[in-house]
């Protein structure tokens, strides 16, 4: 059969390759979660490339989110469904399987700014906050990251002083999602008093809160990433979550989103494993069919071997999230493993779809790029590696 060299290449449905069958349990609710965030990549995905080529940031497909009640990231939030943890990774997979920008906004909204204040929150900011942030009714950015302190955020510099009744903000922050989105940004910053981390809710319309968004980004081009400068900022006391007495806590919600970072690196290789074996199917080189070459069916094996060994990770964490017993190490661990696969996966992936893997109606080169994003933010590889070996070792080597 003879293709028309004008037909273009169908590669993004959905495979669900599970060839050990990581994710065969799952409970009819699970199943349910997971369809309402597939359905959400089924709408995006005709728009999401001249988004991200752009570098717009769609506002209305964040919100969209919140409408399909995809935020809550397995908790426990008054008038929404529960995930389970296995429900809420295969949530933040089928996120980044459409799009690593969006995934990215989800992570921030839900994973970070609505767990802190689920975790940290008092009754008054929860009945305040947690419906229009879970809802995506009012945006919100977790400002931890600092222009000179990313995976080393213990030493960071913002500081916080206590004024009558209210505080004073100072300080810079950088790669803050929804930062400048007009919502809330929930700002970390070091106590001069006693000089422990201390987390706020700060209106993003607040005399003194700048925020401008970074610009010239080759990654994760649909979501703007803010550089905010605060400038003696002025907060009532009501706005500091109340539960946070050091940075050991703001470390909870940390671990809960390396965790998803794990879950989105097997999204990302799901779709470009599954494109690259539609790619083979579909497309004929020297007279039969891609996939009917034996370097090229080696080539699936070694990526089918590494998808696999991602979604075994991904299912025993979410075990271990479940039983309530998951430690920062393990967290460390996922985000390790599955990062660093995803990488050489996509990499495989591009190279085997030859220069229609550059083109971006084919989706692989976005994802290609958003994985480099990945790879690097909740803690770079190298952090990962040194946690784990910290705790192999029992010997720290950051100092």
């Amino acid at each position: 059969m003879t293709r028309d060299p004008w037909q273009d290449y169908d590669l993004s449905s959905a495979l669900d390759i599970d060839y050990l069958q990581a994710f065969g349990a799952l409970d009819h609710a699970d199943r349910v979660h997971w369809a309402r965030a597939r359905q959400y990549g089924e709408e995006i995905l005709p728009v999401i490339n001249e988004h991200w080529e752009n570098g717009h940031y769609p506002l209305d497909l964040v919100r969209r989110m919140g409408q399909l009640d995809l935020f809550t990231d397995g908790l426990q939030i008054p008038g929404h469904a529960h995930f389970s943890a296995l429900a809420a990774g295969l949530v933040a997979m089928e996120l980044s399987r459409a799009d690593g920008s969006m995934a990215a906004a989800a992570a921030v909204q839900g994973g970070l700014v609505l767990r802190s204040l689920r975790l940290f929150g008092t009754p008054a900011q929860q009945e305040q906050y947690l419906e229009p942030v879970a809802t995506g009714q009012l945006l919100g950015g977790f400002a931890l990251t600092e222009p000179h302190h990313g995976s080393d955020s213990v030493g960071l510099e913002s500081s916080a002083r206590k004024d009558g009744d209210g505080w004073i903000l100072n300080g810079n922050k950088k790669w803050i999602g929804n930062g400048a989105a007009g919502g809330i940004t929930l700002v970390w910053a070091r106590d001069e008093a006693d000089s422990q981390v201390k987390g706020f809710i700060v209106e993003q319309q607040a005399e003194g809160y700048e925020a401008v968004p970074v610009r010239g980004k080759g990654v994760l081009r649909a979501i703007e990433q803010a550089e905010i400068r605060l400038t003696d900022v002025r907060v009532p006391d009501s706005a500091r979550l109340s539960e946070v007495a050091s940075f050991k806590d703001v470390s909870k919600a940390l671990v809960a989103t390396r965790v998803n970072v794990g879950w989105s690196a097997l999204g990302h290789a799901q779709f470009v494993f599954e494109a690259a074996l539609q790619y083979a199917k579909q497309r004929s080189q020297f007279g039969k069919p891609l996939g009917a070459h034996q370097m090229v069916q080696e080539r699936l094996a070694q990526m089918l071997a590494e998808i696999t060994n991602m979604q075994l990770q991904c299912a025993a964490v979410a075990a271990v999230q479940e039983a309530g017993a998951l430690k920062d190490t393990q967290a460390s661990l996922l985000k390790y493993h599955n990062t660093r696969a995803a990488r050489r996966v996509a990499a495989t992936a591009r190279d085997m779809l030859g220069g229609n893997g550059i083109l971006l109606e084919n989706h692989v080169i976005r994802h290609f790029g958003d994985i480099e994003a990945l790879h690097t933010y909740e803690g770079t590889e190298s952090v990962q590696a040194l946690i784990l070996g910290r705790d192999l070792t029992g010997f720290s080597a950051f100092s």
